[in-house]
């Protein structure tokens, strides 16, 4: 893939045919064997690394910024001192498995940097003058290829949004997780849709219906007519959609019963996203008796008075809490319960969806959690979020 971005880009294929040694890791740019002196006069060898922003998978855009990371001591001038005139910050920064840098230098031409071509010599140059003088033989320009590293990612293509953002290492957080959605009606899809733009290991997807019209209207995206003339099954559909984006999304074309379970047991964390009580309970209580975290969600709407009114909510359950659950989820339908109706509104799963995944993401890690609800509703008509069996 890196090699592949390098050829199709103009600004990055001439850092290489000129000279430089450049590499791609993830969202960022590596120039190697960057010379600069020391504050001991010694010439020392840095590596330049920046954001990478791309106009598509194949070819760079226009630099987000004007700042650049650097792997090594502070560039001095041929004196020994610092060069003061791009100092931005001297603090060492994760910015992901691969990539830990020392430094960031700051300087921004008036119209800024029209490409990796000129924001890369800009700052090679000032770096490595001062070592250039006390060595003319010194050189940032070796002619060196550096081999793809070939880093193995779930995603077809880079994710340059969590590097642009400086949140991969916090994202990192989920990848090792085997994730499973039952349930692609509204927010089921929905879920789907967050899930697969994070690193997570694997998806499983569960459903044992077909994707019909009115399917199109409460799910993300938008399907064609040729998608709707082929009826096909949610699970193939979704596959194939999102396929588009990431790897390891594994389709199961069936409904979860009692007889297949146990295909659960491997799940890091599970979003149960049916609309009968009965098979919730069985599913919930599965999970519990098996240590395995979830989401339960349920989308309650009413006509009243010609609008629309009604409730969100989110029930989650792990291996520290999941004594509410009872209370919470029952095994009998009942015509007076208010998540019981199939009014379906698009805006409103979604939002179901995200409540289910900002608690999947601080129970992984990713958001700060001062509540630490298990039991979350949120009320249309009075536009409020209600907390409840929260843990100490």
């Amino acid at each position: 893939m890196s090699q592949q971005l390098i050829n199709h880009s103009p600004d990055l294929k001439r850092l290489r045919d000129e000279g430089y040694e450049i590499e791609v890791r993830g969202g960022y740019l590596l120039i190697h064997h960057i010379p600069f002196v020391d504050q001991n006069n010694q010439i020392q060898y840095g590596i330049l690394v920046t954001t990478l922003t791309l106009s598509c998978n194949e070819r760079t855009g226009t630099p987000d910024n004007h700042v650049i990371h650097f792997i090594g001591d502070n560039p001095c001038e041929i004196d020994g001192t610092v060069i003061t005139a791009i100092q931005h910050s001297n603090t060492t920064s994760v910015l992901n498995h691969q990539v830990t840098v020392n430094r960031s230098f700051s300087n921004k031409p008036a119209a800024g940097y029209p490409n990796y071509y000129e924001k890369v010599k800009r700052y090679a140059d000032i770096i490595s003058a001062p070592a250039n003088y006390l060595d003319p033989s010194v050189t940032e320009k070796t002619f060196k290829v550096i081999p793809d590293s070939g880093n193995e990612t779930v995603f077809e293509y880079i994710d340059t949004n969590s590097s642009r953002a400086n949140i991969e290492m916090i994202n990192a957080k989920l990848e090792r997780q085997k994730i499973a959605i039952i349930g692609l009606g509204g927010t089921g899809a929905y879920i789907l849709d967050l899930v697969a733009k994070t690193p997570v290991k694997e998806i499983h997807i569960y459903d044992g219906d077909t994707f019909d019209q009115h399917n199109a209207f409460r799910s993300p995206g938008a399907a064609s007519m040729n998608d709707l003339y082929e009826n096909p099954r949610k699970v193939s559909y979704y596959q194939k959609l999102y396929s588009n984006m990431r790897k390891y999304i594994h389709g199961h074309d069936y409904y979860v019963k009692k007889e297949n379970l146990q295909e659960l047991d491997q799940m890091d964390y599970v979003f149960v996203c049916v609309d009968k009580n009965a098979v919730r309970k069985i599913i919930t209580d599965y999970l519990v008796s098996v240590d395995v975290a979830f989401s339960d969600v349920g989308l309650g709407v009413n006509v009243v008075d010609d609008k629309l009114t009604g409730a969100v909510r989110v029930t989650s359950a792990s291996r520290d809490k999941n004594d509410h659950l009872p209370l919470r989820i029952f095994s009998e339908d009942s015509d007076n319960n208010e998540y019981a109706t199939n009014i379906q509104v698009a805006e409103l799963n979604a939002l179901n969806a995200v409540f289910a995944i900002l608690k999947w993401k601080k129970l992984s890690g990713i958001y700060v959690d001062l509540e630490n609800e298990y039991h979350s509703s949120y009320s249309i008509s009075v536009s409020k979020i209600f907390n409840e069996d929260v843990t100490p």
